[in-house]
């Protein structure tokens, strides 16, 4: 399948850039002007303008799940009784607002949406099915996943090129 159209503001250097970046955000740029054949400020100005323009969107650091205590990723189909538009944005802000709640997807399908849970425990994660879908009068029903391998995970993005 091919990937879609660069977007007009995305060039051959932007794309090297961020294939570096992908890999280790921490790179100076010195090392990643020598990767793609630009100089250091040529690189900053090019990383500060897709900050700008939300192309990056995050300087993070990946934690390691069960090296902080939170071993245990749980997936979770929820459908709510109403879609209506309020009601699908009170639950997109209560998801938002759980910690434990790390990937958030509005869906289509039978479930409204698809979670990502890290947690210490099912204790852990009992108190967060009271809080975010027992307590909710808007959800009909929740269907858990509990991870028993971590195979892949990333939030790389396939770069054109």
């Amino acid at each position: 399948m091919p990937l879609p159209a660069l977007p007009s503001s995305l060039d051959s250097f932007d794309l090297a850039i961020l294939a570096v970046l992908q890999k280790d955000n921490t790179t100076p740029q010195r090392l990643i002007g020598e990767a793609v054949n630009l100089s250091a400020p040529a690189v900053q100005r090019r990383i500060k303008r897709m900050q700008q323009t939300g192309v990056i969107a995050a300087n993070v650091a990946v934690i390691e799940p069960a090296a902080v205590g939170q071993p245990i990723t749980i997936f979770v189909e929820v459908e709510l009784e109403s879609e209506r538009t309020e009601l699908i944005d009170a639950a997109k802000r209560e998801f938002l607002a759980a910690p434990e709640v790390q990937q958030c997807y509005y869906v289509t399908g039978e479930a409204d949406f698809i979670l990502a849970i890290t947690v210490a425990d099912m204790s852990a994660y009992e108190a967060l099915t009271r809080r975010l879908f027992f307590d909710s009068n808007n959800v009909r029903k929740f269907r858990t996943f509990v991870a028993m391998d971590r195979v892949k995970v990333g939030l790389t993005v396939p770069l054109p090129g």
